[in-house]
């Protein structure tokens, strides 16, 4: 492992530890932190699959709120750790080293206000042969250690009633996501397609989800292309 210290984009000069051969932060977890609504009385906030710790390291500079960061790969959650106790946030984001099937190990149930997650985006079916020979590129980027179902499951259980859900996946998977939505007892909100040209496919879909929440009111916001971006930090604000 090959580990950097670089800058967290432009976010009040946060630093953030990465593999610079393996694992690095993507511009989805950029755009799912900023995608975030939150509210003055979000005080318990958890972020699946957090990586190094990017999402929730940005969501500290917009709130006051406890951040925890669920991360299952060892040498991802020792740069997350390293991140955190770098930029001097250990008072609030909390680094837990587990799956996120084991969230209630950690946090009572319905006790959370907010959960992000910028996922693994690609279903796995068993054959290796077909996913990265390195195993930390693999489960970071295939559903191997956690699916669809197993993420929305422990997003409902830690969740208040009306609380919110924010995730970043690929569009073509659209479709399943709303089922599996409906099917858990989540609400969508609001979706935000993100393009890198317009006259291209999207390439990610950004969406808010309410658990409980009520039928209808959903908010298709304009398309935002990221080659016409100067910075992406406030880049909602701006959009809307």
């Amino acid at each position: 492992m090959t580990v950097v210290l670089n800058d967290l984009f432009d976010y009040d000069g946060l630093k953030i530890y990465q593999d610079d051969s393996k694992f690095k932060f993507s511009l989805d977890s950029i755009l799912l932190a900023e995608f975030v609504e939150l509210k003055h009385n979000d005080k318990t906030i958890v972020d699946f699959c957090t990586g190094n710790a990017p999402v929730p390291m940005i969501l500290s500079t917009k709130c006051n709120s406890q951040i925890y960061g669920f991360e299952i790969q060892d040498s991802i959650y020792e740069l997350a750790k390293m991140s955190v106790k770098k930029n001097k946030l250990e008072d609030r984001i909390h680094i837990v080293h587990a799956n996120l099937s084991d969230s209630l190990e950690y946090l009572l149930p319905e006790s959370v206000d907010v959960v992000t997650c910028n996922p693994p985006y690609f279903k796995y079916h068993g054959n290796k042969s077909l996913i990265n020979e390195d195993q930390e590129k693999a489960i970071a980027r295939h559903e191997i250690t956690m699916d669809l179902d197993g993420l929305l499951t422990s997003a409902k259980y830690i969740l208040k009633n009306k609380g919110t859900f924010y995730l970043v996946h690929r569009c073509e998977r659209l479709e399943e996501i709303m089922e599996s939505f409906h099917k858990y007892g989540f609400r969508i909100k609001k979706l935000q397609f993100i393009y890198a040209g317009f006259d291209k496919d999207a390439i990610m879909v950004l969406i808010k989800a309410t658990k409980n929440g009520n039928v209808g009111s959903l908010k298709v916001c304009k398309p935002i292309d990221i080659l016409k971006c100067k910075t992406y930090k406030g880049i909602f604000e701006e959009g809307d």
